[in-house]
């Protein structure tokens, strides 16, 4: 058996099918990310959870649960979070109080923040969402911008460690993407292949400084499907040097490194020509990611996930990729070490109340 389960697929149902279940069996599969598809209220959801762990205790079940927008579980009893642009401008507006003061609300909210996302989905048996998000807003990019926090690195940083210190207290670990920023380009990653002219220096001086400024704090890293040419040909998490180089030698980041979606366009180009999905895993591996991601290919017959399982198991054998227990012991970091109590303890613990009076 493999020492490491780098693959993180999806389900299209609301329960597991016997498919489903072969799937999370694979000693190559590491976990599986839920959409709004898969929720039909917190009841269904504790269930699905608990029938996934019931197969492996060590399966990562992920979600992309941020605020705002990008929020999967919306109904019966979850709280609405705000866009991160929210905690943002509560920074930027002191009032009537002293200097500062706006900063300091924002914090309070942002750990309030967190606490709530996290606990709320903990409870249910969500082990991780993919928050939070550190692109900066130059109000240029769609796909990021009211999930961003702000336009200064500094805000961003101090914010989304505020909502992590939240995610901490609830037992969860945390997120930071997209590395090493995609608030700068206009086009979408989902669409198209974004291309990002600026400087190294440049880049690192201000999108890629949250990363440098949290490397003690986070416990997981998405980088962008983002193409810098004066870095590399490559887009960012198929690139050795963003994430072997500048990521973890020059930043010092030590935690796990997810793929974004590798269904996604921006993923399935490389070098120029297209990818399969399991050449794009390989190439992301071999670049310095622990772990992938392929969304939304289980609906249907799913052959796009088996052909990934079967096709990273051949490159496993062929010797074009090779598993690393480090990478695996960063996956299983991930894991809440803490039990969840049931909804309606949460509902009445002191914290979780306070927490609730200080979302804006």
């Amino acid at each position: 058996m493999t020492p490491h389960a780098p693959l993180i697929i999806d389900i299209a149902g609301q329960t597991l099918t016997k498919a489903d279940k072969q799937r999370l069996k694979h000693p190559l599969v590491g976990g599986l990310i839920l959409f709004a598809r898969n929720f039909a209220d917190r009841e269904q959801l504790t269930a699905l959870c608990r029938s996934i762990k019931k197969i492996r205790q060590d399966l990562l079940i992920c979600v992309d649960h941020e605020g705002g927008r990008v929020q999967r579980f919306k109904t019966d009893g979850f709280t609405h979070l705000p866009p991160m642009r929210a905690l943002g401008q509560m920074w930027r507006q002191d009032g009537k109080g002293q200097p500062g003061e706006g900063a300091m609300r924002a914090t309070n909210a942002a750990t309030a923040c967190g606490y709530v996302l996290g606990a709320e989905l903990h409870v249910c048996g969500v082990d991780l969402s993919f928050t939070p998000v550190l692109d900066l807003d130059y109000g240029a990019s769609s796909v990021i911008g009211d999930r961003a926090f702000d336009a200064d690195a500094r805000v961003v940083s101090l914010l989304a460690k505020s909502l992590m210190h939240g995610l901490l207290q609830s037992g969860m670990a945390n997120c930071g993407k997209h590395f090493p920023g995609h608030g700068f380009v206009k086009a979408d990653s989902h669409t198209d292949i974004p291309v990002d002219k600026r400087s190294l220096k440049a880049i690192l001086a201000d999108d890629a400084a949250p990363y440098r400024w949290l490397n003690t704090s986070l416990a997981s890293v998405m980088p962008a499907h983002v193409i810098y040419p004066k870095v590399d040909s490559r887009p960012a998490g198929f690139s050795g040097k963003w994430l072997g180089d500048i990521l973890r030698a020059q930043l010092g980041f030590t935690g796990a490194v997810f793929s974004d979606d590798l269904s996604m366009a921006g993923a399935r180009v490389i070098d120029g020509q297209p990818v399969s999905s399991t050449q794009a895993a390989v190439a992301a591996l071999n670049a310095g990611c622990d772990l992938v991601l392929l969304c939304n290919q289980s609906l249907g017959d799913g052959a796009e996930v088996d052909a990934l399982i079967d096709g990273l198991t051949e490159a496993q054998l062929k010797g074009q990729w090779q598993p690393l227990e480090a990478s695996e012991a960063r996956r299983l970091a991930l894991l809440p070490t803490s039990a969840a109590m049931p909804w309606d303890d949460l509902m009445v613990q002191p914290a979780y109340m306070q927490a609730l009076d200080h979302i804006p």
